[in-house]
């Protein structure tokens, strides 16, 4: 472990081969092809941020607009709630357009979908409310941007501030479950973690779509990696991180990744790309937290699930979580390599940083940045080979704050 006056880089002493989830499918990648709007999200190349930092490419999968959002979190809230009301009305409907679904589940009405969020998970869940026509109910810890919660109460969602801060708005969200309510939840607690399950799996979206475009960019380009050495990500809850290591960095029947040497070269055994999963390779897994919010590291550190105090007041509000989520925990805790806690200079930093190369980060979104440039300050960075990817979770959610890390007067 390293330490400047806030900021750490830990080398997880859990680290090992996580659990295996049920069978690893393109099922929530199908359904959401089928939401309105869909599209996947850009994976671009900026060879400037990787000679700057000292690796061979850096890859950026920019989710600042996903199914009309500007953020991620509508993957894991849209195929969480389809799987929980499936599980209501206690059979698969028969469905081509959302407006199909929606007809389908109108027995349960009136119905309604709540949820805890700093800001994105929230609004994603409203959306899938009102699509579906039903109410929701939003809950935000004291301290929330107004612009993030004008964007949930713009669904058409009643948004209720708590007092206190994430763990406390979960806890009260938790009370609204009930025979005509559901609670979507992207972290979990005794009794409830079939959701957050599913919210994990809906995130797999973005690594299936990461696969599909490094594998078209092989097919032109031999010398390309069929995996990244290395994926940088933003860690909250830990529901997204958990994500990415059942997707890349776990052993199935599929075959065994192995455990390669960063920037290898490594080609699967048929020596061209394909359409499924690789698994020649395992990445390494870099997780990024807030330095006031680290509660993944001081998870790993103590050897179990632990609470950071709050109040969180980073500007990195959707990493503002005092304890990982038990089912994501198991996945993180063996799959996550090293661990980085940046400071909010750092993080207003990267939010520059990406803007002037065209990819817009919220301060969220910029977090992998962040970690990525604290790491390559480290006497132990990343090799000169190494292709990594960043997972840029977010656009510029709080549209006035952005501007104000760029330098630019608010009216």
């Amino acid at each position: 472990m390293i330490a400047t006056a806030t900021e750490r880089i830990v080398a997880n002493p859990l680290a090992g081969d996580p659990p295996v989830w049920e069978p690893h499918t393109r099922a929530p990648l199908d359904f959401h092809r089928r939401l309105p709007g869909y599209a996947p999200t850009p994976l671009v190349v900026i060879p400037s941020l990787a000679q700057r930092l000292g690796v061979r490419e850096v890859l950026v999968k920019v989710e600042s607009t996903r199914l009309g959002l500007p953020a991620f979190k509508m993957l894991g809230a849209s195929w969480a709630t389809y799987r929980a009301l499936v599980g209501r009305l206690g059979y698969e409907p028969s469905w081509g357009t959302v407006a199909d679904l929606a007809e389908q589940l109108r027995s349960l009405r009136p119905f309604t979908l709540a949820a805890a969020t700093d800001g994105n998970h929230g609004q994603a869940v409203a959306v899938m409310a009102r699509l579906l026509g039903f109410d929701a109910r939003i809950f935000v810890p004291e301290g929330t941007v107004a612009a993030r919660i004008a964007s949930i109460a713009g669904e058409g969602a009643t948004v209720t501030v708590v007092d206190g801060d994430y763990d406390a708005t979960v806890a009260r969200s938790a009370q609204e479950a009930g025979p005509s309510c559901l609670v979507i939840s992207d972290t979990s607690w005794p009794g409830y973690d079939q959701v957050p399950r599913w919210v994990v799996e809906g995130y797999s979206t973005m690594m299936w779509e990461i696969d599909d475009a490094l594998a078209r960019r092989r097919a032109s380009t031999d010398d390309r990696a069929v995996v990244p050495d290395a994926v940088i990500v933003p860690m909250g809850v830990g529901a997204l991180t958990a994500a990415v290591v059942n997707h890349w960095g776990r052993h199935d029947e599929n075959g065994p990744h192995a455990r390669g040497e960063i920037g290898s070269g490594r080609r699967d055994d048929s020596g061209h790309a394909g359409s499924e999963r690789p698994h020649d390779s395992r990445p390494v897994v870099v997780g990024v937290e807030p330095v006031d919010a680290a509660c993944i590291m001081a998870s790993v550190l103590a050897g179990r699930i632990t609470t950071v105090p709050g109040p969180h007041r980073s500007i990195m509000a959707g990493l503002n979580c005092g304890t990982p989520s038990p089912v994501a925990w198991p996945l993180v805790s063996a799959g996550v390599r090293t661990l980085v806690a940046v400071d909010d200079d750092r993080a207003r930093q990267a939010v520059r940083d990406f803007a002037a190369f065209g990819v817009e980060a919220g301060e969220t979104g910029a977090a992998a940045l962040a970690g990525l440039t604290l790491l390559q300050s480290h006497d132990q960075p990343l090799p000169a080979t190494a292709t990594v990817l960043l997972l840029c979770t977010e656009g510029a959610t709080d549209r006035e704050g952005w501007w104000r890390i760029l330098g630019v007067d608010v009216v």
